[in-house]
């Protein structure tokens, strides 16, 4: 029956039927053949998923990143980036890359970074002269820094479907995402220094430009800073920060900013709705194609599988990374999230690795997955945008997929990049 319902999947996938639906309709022969699942058990574990404590965060966290971009917190922070940056080789491209890091404070999703980016800086550098591959690559994979640095949607949903402390989640992303935007920003200065990019800014910019740019943008810079503090000292939960920083996204915006205006407001209460509908949509039929998979106890057999490979457990570390890199080409993140991550986890625990490492680790490998062939979302969404065909994407993508390749495997081996902050804020 696994056979049956992963090739139902794939074959849904591939004639273009949205996500959410293929992973509802690949299930349907689970439970109408034989005793495998009734179809009151698939209501039943649709129903279940949506009532979730932790599931919260989400909303919460996708209501809070609409609400500060109707703020004007956004172009405020791309003149920040834009003073820090500006002035290096290839400006606009590392501004792209400093404004990913600094918005992941604010969005937590990569594909909305990505889309917005595009539109914002995207048509700027065309102009400037960028080849259109070079600046479709450095706005997707910058992308992945905020689905790193918290919050991060794909962190808080690992942490609710793998059962694992998404406070110390989203502190591990911390480390890792400062450590990617440094990364990218060096392949991103050898890069444009080849080609002969110039910087964007004539000379760096002075202190009090900075300062004041720092200050006007300083609501948006604390609030990952909020974060870390209440969880720290036990404040608030993953799940109730989302509630307070949906509070404190509207009061900067009505009396700091004064730039919530009732119909952006409105603007951001519909978008969303629609951004939590969609992930919702997801997470529903996941949640009963999870319940097939589990009946048919693919978990233990993966695990059993995994833990028979011979060699030490690095052996089994790499062949899973393998495995999830694979899918993450085929598969949305969300859905990685959702199916892959539960199903290969227990077997890295198994040999002896923290729950929290292996999970940042398999969120950022499923989020670079986004960037390519034959199904990432990220580089459809910015190819789309910037109108860059995949080939010349591909072309130019290549010194950062291996650059991140090579932070995600330092990551793995080195456990205290991901584990240093979580161990010593909590």
């Amino acid at each position: 029956m696994l056979t049956v319902v992963a090739s139902l999947f794939f074959l849904f996938l591939a004639i273009g039927v949205p996500v959410a639906f293929a992973l509802g309709l690949s299930t349907v022969p689970v439970f109408l053949v034989g005793d495998y699942m009734p179809l009151t058990v698939a209501m039943q574990r649709m129903y279940g998923a949506t009532q979730s404590f932790p599931l919260l965060a989400v909303p919460f966290f996708i209501l809070a990143g609409n609400l500060m971009n109707a703020t004007g917190i956004t172009d405020r922070l791309l003149t920040f980036a834009r003073l820090l940056t500006g002035w290096m080789i290839g400006g606009l491209a590392q501004v792209s890359i400093v404004l990913s890091a600094l918005m992941g404070g604010i969005s937590g999703s990569a594909v909305a970074d990505a889309a917005m980016e595009s539109r914002l800086l995207g048509p700027a550098m065309e102009k400037r002269g960028y080849a259109r591959g070079f600046t479709a690559s450095v706005i997707a994979f910058s992308s992945v820094i905020t689905a790193t640095i918290p919050p991060s949607i794909g962190l808080i949903l690992f942490g609710f479907i793998s059962e694992v402390s998404i406070g110390r989640l989203l502190l591990g992303g911390v480390v890792p995402g400062i450590l990617m935007t440094a990364v990218l920003m060096a392949v991103t200065s050898v890069v444009a220094r080849r080609m002969g990019y110039r910087p964007e800014l004539a000379e760096k910019p002075s202190l009090r430009e900075l300062a004041t740019s720092f200050v006007d943008c300083i609501w948006a810079l604390i609030f990952p800073i909020l974060l870390l503090v209440g969880f720290r000292f036990g404040l608030f939960t993953a799940t109730e920060a989302g509630a307070v920083v949906v509070v404190y996204a509207l009061a900067v915006g009505v009396l700091a900013y004064r730039e919530l205006t009732w119909a952006r407001l409105i603007e951001a209460m519909r978008d969303s709705i629609f951004d939590i509908g969609m992930v919702m949509l997801i997470i529903v039929m996941a949640a009963v194609l999870g319940h097939a998979l589990t009946v048919e106890q693919a978990p233990s057999a993966i695990t059993g599988f995994l833990a028979g490979l011979p060699g030490d457990r690095y052996v089994t570390l790499f062949t899973v990374l393998a495995i999830v890199f694979v899918a993450g080409t085929v598969m949305e993140a969300t859905v990685n999230v959702l199916l892959v991550t539960p199903l290969v986890l227990p077997a890295l625990v198994h040999v002896g690795f923290d729950p929290v490492h292996m999970g940042v680790v398999m969120i950022i490998l499923v989020s670079v997955g986004g960037n390519t062939p034959p199904v990432g979302v990220i580089m459809y969404t910015v190819c789309g945008i910037l109108r860059c065909d995949f080939g010349e994407f591909v072309r130019w993508s290549w010194p950062y997929v291996a650059a991140m390749v090579a932070l995600i495997a330092a990551m793995a081996l080195v456990p205290q990049i991901v584990l240093f902050l979580p161990n010593l804020l909590m």
